[in-house]
């Protein structure tokens, strides 16, 4: 037997005269009608609330108005394309009934995830310093061996705790810091080395993510706790204003340095600042949520309306 999925809430005619219709029509269509009640779920209501009655049979979806003969049209396909699926055990289906209910957990609260995640992230660089200045050297060394392959930790394009500076640029990056040559001495073309000084107690300790790391994922935290208290009516970011904000300034800016390391160019040598390295990963970081946490947000609606459809009314024993 088919299942019919009718979304619907309190005072909704339209969704009676649906109702009524499905029930006349049970004796030639034989199916399951399922109610969902759109108000048990928020995002359910900002899915459909504009759109019930709203029916979802198989692989058709029907939205008011819903006329008689579309009505017939849709559960007589349905039926003709419906195979039953195997009978299951009731371990799997309260298995099945569980992985759902995870599902729906998730479907609820991915931005929390998502924030907590890239908190944990970005938080992490700031405790190797915090470890070395605490004198557990080992911890601290397994955060920075952890990030070590996602970032090139160059000690002269990171930031620093604890010392007389936040940060040691370059000479060549034209900066009013004292350079990272001349607070430790070493060779500013030295790239191995500057990957591998983590700092010492006069100019502190080197956080394990680089400055432009840290703005890109420090721009997705904080527009991702922005986006919670505006998700209900903010929009994608447009795609030419995403590339001109969010990708063009960091790959010119990024992009430009790079080549001027390049020794078979003979470019005159660029170091970006750290302010310029701060802002173009920030922008880059906060145009990316723009663009896709909207999209992220109607996939998980579609997916809550789904789950929520398979858990309400499943007796005990099924999980269909």
């Amino acid at each position: 037997m088919i299942r019919v999925t009718l979304y619907t809430r309190s005072g909704c005619h339209l969704c009676d005269e649906v109702r009524a219709r499905l029930l006349e029509l049970q004796p030639r269509y034989p199916h399951r009608l399922v109610e969902v009640d759109i108000e048990s779920d928020a995002g359910l209501s900002r899915l459909y609330m504009e759109k019930i009655p709203v029916l979802r049979v198989g692989a058709y979806t029907l939205q008011a108005p819903i006329g008689q003969t579309e009505l017939e049209v849709t559960l007589a396909a349905a039926l003709k394309g419906f195979v039953p699926g195997p009978e299951r055990e009731p371990a799997e289906r309260k298995r099945l009934v569980r992985i759902n209910q995870a599902v729906l957990f998730f479907a609820r609260h991915w931005l929390a995830v998502f924030n907590l995640v890239v908190f944990v992230y970005v938080a992490m660089p700031f405790a190797a310093p915090t470890l070395l200045e605490l004198g557990a050297d080992r911890p601290a060394r397994w955060i920075y061996a952890v990030y070590s392959p996602l970032c090139h930790q160059l000690a002269f394009r990171s930031f620093f705790l604890f010392g007389g500076q936040p940060v040691y640029p370059r000479a060549a990056a034209g900066t009013h810091w004292t350079t990272y040559g001349q607070a430790t001495g070493q060779s500013e073309d030295d790239f191995f080395n500057a990957r591998r000084f983590t700092g010492n107690p006069r100019v502190g300790y080197k956080v394990a993510l680089c400055e432009r790391d840290i703005a890109i994922y420090g721009g997705i935290l904080l527009a991702g706790l922005l986006f919670g208290l505006v998700r209900k009516w903010l929009h994608p970011a447009p795609i030419a204003l995403w590339f001109l904000l969010g990708i063009v300034p960091v790959a010119v800016d990024g992009g430009s340095q790079l080549l001027s390391n390049l020794p078979f160019l003979h470019l005159a040598v660029r170091e970006s600042t750290p302010f310029l390295r701060v802002l173009t990963g920030s922008l880059f970081g906060i145009m990316n949520v723009w663009m896709a946490y909207p999209y992220v947000e109607e996939t998980m609606h579609e997916t809550r309306a789904l789950i929520v459809s398979r858990l309400a009314g499943v007796p005990p024993a099924s999980a269909d």
